[in-house]
C-alpha cells in the first residue's frame, strides 16, 4: 500500500472526527470551580414549574414566605448543601444594572432533600446557617419588582465540605465554595408586581 494512500486513510477519518466536533450543539455539562464537570442536582418546587410564575404569597405583596424546594441526585461524599436564591434583572429586566440577593443558605445537611414552604420563618433543617441578602438581613426577601417580569434563580449547590461563615454575603459565600463543589442545580421563578 503506498504511503499517499495510508496518509489519505488516515486523514479522512480525522477530518470526519473534527466536523462533527464542530457541529456538536449539546450543552456543555456544568463544571465546578475545579475544572471538573459535576454532577447535576435536580431542583424543583412544588409553588412553581421552571421558567413559570412564581406565587403571590412568595412575594413582597404577599406574605413573603419562602418557596417549598425538593430535590435529588446529591452524590457521594457531599458534607453540605448550600442555595442561593438571587434576581439577575435588577431594578428592570428591559435594562439590568445588578444581581439582587433574595436568600443565601449553607450548610444544609448532606441527608435533607426538602425545605417547606415558609422555611425561612425558623423552620430551617437542624444545623443550617443563613447568609445576608441584599437587604442586609440573614433571611429570605421575596420577589418585590419594581418593574417588569423578573427572573429568580435558585441555585442549590452539594459541597465536599461544611463552611466556617458567620453572615456571609452571596459573594463570601461563593469564594468559600470555590473548590468545593461536587455538583449543582438550578430552578427559575419568574414574578411581576400583579400577579395572582
Amino acid at each position: 500500500m503506498s504511503r499517499a494512500l495510508i496518509g489519505l486513510l488516515v486523514l479522512v477519518p480525522a477530518l470526519a472526527l473534527s466536523a462533527c466536533r464542530g457541529t456538536d450543539s449539546s450543552p456543555t455539562p456544568p463544571v465546578t470551580t475545579t475544572g471538573e464537570p459535576s454532577m447535576t442536582l435536580k431542583l424543583h418546587s412544588a409553588d412553581f414549574a421552571h421558567d413559570g410564575p412564581m406565587p403571590r404569597e412568595l412575594s413582597c405583596e404577599g406574605t413573603d414566605m419562602s418557596p417549598a424546594l425538593a430535590w435529588s441526585g446529591v452524590p457521594d461524599g457531599t458534607k453540605s448543601l448550600a442555595l442561593i436564591i438571587d434576581d439577575p434583572d435588577a431594578p428592570d429586566p428591559a435594562a439590568p444594572k445588578m444581581t439582587w440577593v433574595h436568600w443565601v443558605l449553607f450548610d444544609i445537611p448532606p441527608t435533607v432533600t426538602a425545605l417547606p414552604r415558609d422555611a425561612g420563618r425558623g423552620s430551617l433543617p437542624e444545623g443550617t446557617r443563613v447568609g445576608k441578602n441584599d437587604w442586609k438581613r440573614a433571611d429570605y426577601g421575596g420577589p418585590c419588582p419594581p418593574t417588569g417580569r423578573h427572573r429568580y434563580f435558585h441555585k442549590l449547590y452539594a459541597l465536599d465540605t461544611m463552611l466556617n461563615l458567620t453572615e456571609p454575603t452571596k459573594a463570601e459565600l461563593e469564594q468559600a465554595m470555590r473548590g468545593h463543589i461536587l455538583a449543582q442545580g438550578e430552578l427559575v421563578g419568574t414574578y411581576q408586581k400583579g400577579d395572582r
